[in-house]
């Protein structure tokens, strides 16, 4: 078999796989649709589509266009930068002549969405062959980057308007075999004043800021290489965004500071927290049940997504320069920090996030590279280790309350168990490069 057949081979499966991907996700996108609209809210093709004429909401539609640019020249990114900026300066001072509102969106963002769309065209009408199919990638990225946010967005506006209840005194009622660590940390939080307050906030808000640095630093070649990287971090960030909010449908919590704190209030200034315990009074152990919330607040605690990002964001770092690893760190104990300080989540949503950042990101580096007894254990055992966090969450709370000496060390060593797995199979993956062997020099005859 020559070369040639040998790459054909190759890419017929791969190149079925991804077609499989890609009606598999069109079909999610539509399946989202019309179930968005059934609940009575945006879906995410609607809304992405709309904001090609009208105001964007927040959301990182620029950071999709830097991610974009990374398949073109140093001048083709100038070019598509000034079009952008260009554009949304515009469309900027139309809206103010006009005197258009933008109080639900920003003035900015088109331009970026234009230019991510023109260059999908450009690629189908002037590209051929690899510059093809590079630069879709790219443009494929960036739109994914945007739309991803949108589909995260649809997600917990509908898990908000079909789970009426919540669980969370199953949740904070396993928790004590931690501790109640966001408790503490919340206590602890306040006592920092607003600085500690401040720089959580920063940081809590702008993880996708730390993505963003890490990935460019991973596809900082891809211009000069004319292809990607075999797995980088974005991979894992938007799956982890695509897959984490369906798991919200299946175990609904709103956090401590809704369920046990301040509260939401609805029509008529109805209290829907539990009580008002957070963060200085540690909730009563006594038998739980789904307890009514109501229809606005997104049920997106189990598992923390904030602490799945981070973590992916923390194993990309490792192979940077050493500022790059220590901002990798700094960013997960501070998301850490800042998810318990602010009452968002509990201790053990922290524990399956760790567990499901590992187990995606296992897999994902498996359908790259091939999948081999090693990695197929590992997703298994993740996955496995995770359903068994979310049902001794729903079914053993009471049990592990009254034994946190016993739960508490079993949960940990969970966790550290996939983590483990984790360090030990990556390790078998990318073992340590030896120098290359140098013959040694003879000797000169007289």
């Amino acid at each position: 078999m020559n070369d040639r057949t040998t790459i054909a081979v190759w890419r017929q499966p791969r190149a079925m796989l991804w077609a499989t991907v890609g009606v598999a996700t069109l079909g999610f996108l539509v399946t989202l649709e019309i179930v968005a609209r059934r609940c009575g809210v945006p879906g995410p093709m609607a809304s992405q589509a709309k904001e090609v004429i009208f105001a964007p909401k927040p959301g990182p539609v620029y950071a999709g266009l830097v991610l974009m640019m990374v398949v073109l020249t140093w001048r083709q990114r100038f070019v598509a930068a000034g079009v952008a900026i260009g554009i949304d300066v515009v469309l900027a001072l139309v809206r103010w002549a006009v005197d258009a509102r933008t109080s639900e969106g920003h003035s900015f963002g088109n331009g970026a969405l234009w230019v991510m769309l023109g260059y999908a065209v450009i690629a189908v009408t002037r590209r051929t062959g690899a510059e093809r199919v590079l630069l879709l990638k790219g443009v494929g990225l960036g739109l994914l980057m945007v739309t991803g946010r949108k589909i995260g967005d649809t997600w917990l506006l509908i898990t908000s308007k079909t789970r009426p209840a919540v669980l969370d005194q199953y949740v904070a009622t396993a928790d004590h075999a931690l501790g109640n660590p966001s408790w503490l940390a919340g206590r602890v939080l306040n006592a920092t004043g607003p600085i500690g307050t401040h720089l959580l906030g920063l940081v809590y808000a702008q993880l996708a800021v730390a993505a963003m640095v890490v990935a460019l630093y991973q596809l900082r070649n891809v211009g000069v290489e004319r292809r990607f990287p075999r797995h980088h971090l974005m991979r894992t960030f938007l799956v982890i965004g695509l897959i984490g909010p369906g798991i919200y449908m299946l175990f609904p919590v709103v956090g401590p500071v809704f369920a046990y704190g301040p509260g939401a209030s609805g029509t008529g200034g109805v209290h829907w927290a539990v009580a008002n315990l957070w963060p200085h009074t540690p909730p009563p152990v006594s038998t739980p049940h789904p307890v009514p919330y109501d229809g606005i607040t997104p049920r997106n605690c189990m598992p923390s997504l904030h602490t799945a990002w981070a973590t992916a964001i923390f194993i990309h770092s490792r192979k940077g320069p050493r500022l790059l690893r220590f901002a990798g760190a700094f960013w997960l104990i501070a998301t850490l920090a800042a998810t318990l300080g602010f009452g968002y989540h509990y201790g053990t949503d922290l524990v399956v996030g760790v567990v499901f950042a590992l187990t995606i990101e296992t897999a994902l580096r498996s359908l790259e590279r091939g999948w081999d007894r090693s990695g197929t254990q590992l997703v298994v055992y993740g996955a496995t280790v995770f359903t068994a966090l979310l049902v001794s969450y729903r079914y053993l709370p009471m049990e592990m309350a009254a034994h946190p000496w016993v739960f508490g060390p079993l949960l940990i060593l969970a966790m550290g168990s996939v983590i483990h797995g984790y360090v030990r199979t990556t390790r078998l993956w990318d073992p340590a490069t030896a120098p290359a062997w140098q013959p040694e020099p003879q000797p000169e005859l007289a």
